[in-house]
């Protein structure tokens, strides 16, 4: 009583894309092609009632694979938000930004101190700029180098963050480039519903 109705609808809304059946356009009408749904946890508990209504709608049921959350720059307890720019790294971000917000705000696992840093070391289960450079760094030998001088106090956190503003200046760099030649017809086409280049023969002309 007294809550928006869409609190009701949205549960559906989240679970229609869930079924072929949705796409007459891709899958020729066809309702028997299983949905696979990678996700996060917070969506979870849309595709488990899903899986619980399917069958007796006569659908199959969706599988999911669940992802891991990029930690918000304050570290794990908190969260991303666009009302906030400085809780993440946006891909609109200039070079000076990502430096400035890595730097400034970053969750160090480090120690207060250089002397107790060296000493005791860093925390990479709570250093953000560690975990992000976990999902942007292609070289593991070089993510395993920093973590074993991270946590033994020989690397820096300054260090650290220089290492994670560089792929990250980078990354979003080359998506500026590519974003600049976007127009919007190339949009209306990318978003325009069309067959895709797979045969989904419709069962009723088999």
């Amino acid at each position: 009583r007294g809550d928006s109705i869409g609190k009701i609808s949205f549960p559906a809304i989240q679970a229609a894309p869930s079924f072929s059946c949705m796409f007459p356009e891709i899958f020729n009408g066809r309702s028997d092609i299983p949905c696979f749904i990678p996700c996060a946890i917070d969506q979870d508990p849309y595709f488990r009632m899903t899986r619980d209504v399917a069958p007796r709608m006569g659908c199959l049921k969706p599988a999911l694979i669940h992802s891991t959350f990029f930690p918000a720059l304050q570290g794990a307890q908190t969260k991303m938000s666009a009302s906030d720019p400085n809780s993440s790294i946006f891909v609109t971000d200039t070079d000076q930004q990502i430096k400035d917000k890595i730097n400034k705000y970053a969750f160090s696992g480090g120690g207060a101190t250089v002397e107790e840093h060296k000493l005791k070391g860093g925390n990479c289960d709570v250093d953000v700029s560690y975990q992000y450079l976990t999902f942007f760094m292609e070289d593991d030998k070089r993510l395993e180098e920093i973590r074993k001088t991270y946590t033994s106090g020989e690397l820096m956190t300054g260090s650290l963050k220089k290492e994670l503003v560089e792929i990250l200046q980078k990354l979003v760099g080359e998506h500026r480039k590519r974003r600049e030649d976007v127009t919007d017809d190339l949009v209306r086409q990318f978003m325009k519903p069309r067959k895709l280049k797979f045969d989904y023969p419709n069962p009723d002309n088999m």
